[in-house]
């Protein structure tokens, strides 16, 4: 275990960290931001993660239609998922031309996001919920921590445009959409058909579809959320 004793972290980032089991005793902490997978947070002897998650639901609401087990539901979620995006991608038609392939501290691009969430369809939904073995979106991007992307199908050295990632997003949605239409509760409880194989993603094996699918409604949602917030900061960059 390493240990800090009366270390200046003024300023640090802490990206792609485990910090489980941390412990901040005597700690001087203002203006901070986390961004990540965190449960079981005391501050101060108070846990404070369901106040936390009952705020994220009460200002998107669409957070409950994505965590039920019920069809109907789940359509409306990828509807309003859709509907965000649509805005989102509007709105960075009409900022300063390139706005769309700027990162803002060290995060992705809004063509970079989207690269990635083709990338998570592929992985989460064609894999894992359909069982399909072929080749993944070449211009999909994937963390770094993916191993053997190129065996994956994918192209590091992709550049795609806005418009040419959107039209692949577009048929998948298509695909997904064709498929919440037609599934029942009880192929959402199924295990989910993922290939007898070692590739990406390993730690699937022995979820239901149901589970395969939340999760790529929640990465729809979690990185439509740091997209928002980042082109917010490039907005206030550019204006006066």
């Amino acid at each position: 275990m390493r240990r800090f004793n009366d270390e200046d972290l003024t300023g640090a980032e802490f990206r792609e960290c485990d910090l489980s089991r941390a412990r901040l005793v005597g700690v001087v902490m203002q203006d901070v931001e986390i961004d990540g997978l965190v449960t079981n947070l005391v501050v101060n002897g108070v846990e404070v993660m369901p106040y936390v998650e009952a705020e994220l639901d009460r200002r998107h609401p669409v957070r409950l239609l994505i965590r039920s087990d019920e069809p109907a539901d789940l359509r409306e979620a990828w509807r309003q998922l859709r509907k965000a995006w649509a805005t989102t991608t509007e709105r960075a038609g009409s900022m300063a031309e390139g706005s769309e392939d700027l990162g803002v501290d060290g995060e992705w691009s809004m063509v970079e996001t989207l690269r990635h969430l083709v990338f998570v369809h592929d992985s989460w939904f064609r894999r894992c919920v359909l069982g399909l073995t072929e080749p993944f979106t070449a211009m999909g991007l994937a963390s770094p921590f993916v191993p053997d992307q190129e065996g994956l199908g994918l192209d590091r050295s992709a550049r795609p445009s806005l418009g040419e990632v959107l039209s692949v997003r577009d048929r998948q949605a298509s695909e997904i959409e064709a498929w919440l239409a037609e599934v029942t509760p009880e192929q959402l409880a199924k295990p989910a058909p993922v290939p007898d194989d070692d590739r990406w993603p390993p730690y699937a094996k022995g979820r239901r579809v149901r589970q395969c699918l939340g999760t790529v409604l929640n990465e729809e949602w979690e990185h439509h959320g740091f997209c928002v917030r980042d082109l917010d900061k490039l907005s206030r960059r550019a204006a006066p």
